[in-house]
């Protein structure tokens, strides 16, 4: 049987986060762009729109939103792509926390694994009869078809044991999911480092110290040179 299963790269400790700075009017708006890669808006009566209504989501075009509390900004649950003429399906990375996801009713010609990587809340999936699930039937706990649709079914763990040392991991890391068809691995408590070999707390401030000096000076220069060539009204 042949396994999909892969990314099985090293997690670091502590991630990169980007600095994006917008100067005067230029600021990118943060309207989710996945909901508006068809036309038209997700149904009450389609499978997306009756999973929203259970759980008291909210219709913005093709997605179904919803947030925890006031403070958590709204994250994607459903997404209905279903009937857009897609011959492909590019970046859905804006919908990795969907728990459904229609793709149905489109000439797809195929399907990349690669995807759905990251989508570990996935796990309901409607396909084109012809378009196999992402990682494979066995990354799901049911397949079938129904009504020329392929139905995927609650995605399975791709890790021996997830939150615990798994043989598929270096030592010192551990195996956890991440997408159809994918595990990742990362580094347990107190190790950081290539294959996790490094034992310790990272170390931030020498390693990112220097780094976000150099933004903060690269961002006020910046600033200065482009103010100089806005035009007084």
């Amino acid at each position: 049987m042949k396994m999909k299963a892969g990314c099985n790269q090293l997690k670091p400790v502590l991630l990169l986060f980007i600095i994006n700075l917008c100067f005067y009017a230029s600021c990118e708006s943060t309207e989710l762009q996945v909901c508006k890669l068809c036309s038209g808006t997700v149904l009450n009566g389609t499978a997306v729109g009756q999973f929203c209504a259970v759980s008291a989501g909210r219709i913005d075009g093709r997605c179904c939103v919803t947030n925890d509390n006031t403070t958590d900004p709204e994250r994607i649950i459903g997404l209905d792509l279903s009937n857009c003429s897609l011959t492909q399906v590019g970046d859905l990375h804006e919908s990795s926390t969907a728990v459904m996801i229609d793709l149905s009713l489109n000439p797809l010609v195929n399907l990349s694994d690669t995807v759905f990587q990251g989508f570990t809340e996935l796990n309901h999936m409607i396909l084109p009869v012809d378009i196999d699930c992402p990682g494979g039937n066995m990354s799901w706990s049911k397949v079938e078809i129904k009504e020329r649709n392929r139905l995927c079914d609650d995605q399975k763990n791709m890790c021996n044991r997830s939150g615990e040392l798994s043989i598929d991991c270096p030592e010192n890391s551990f195996c956890t999911p991440y997408g159809p068809g994918f595990f990742e691995c990362s580094c347990a408590d107190n190790y950081h480092g290539y294959k996790c070999l490094r034992e310790g707390e990272f170390p931030a401030l020498q390693v990112f110290g220097p780094l976000g000096a150099s933004t903060v000076v690269l961002s006020i220069l910046l600033w200065v040179t482009q103010r100089r060539k806005v035009k007084p009204l």
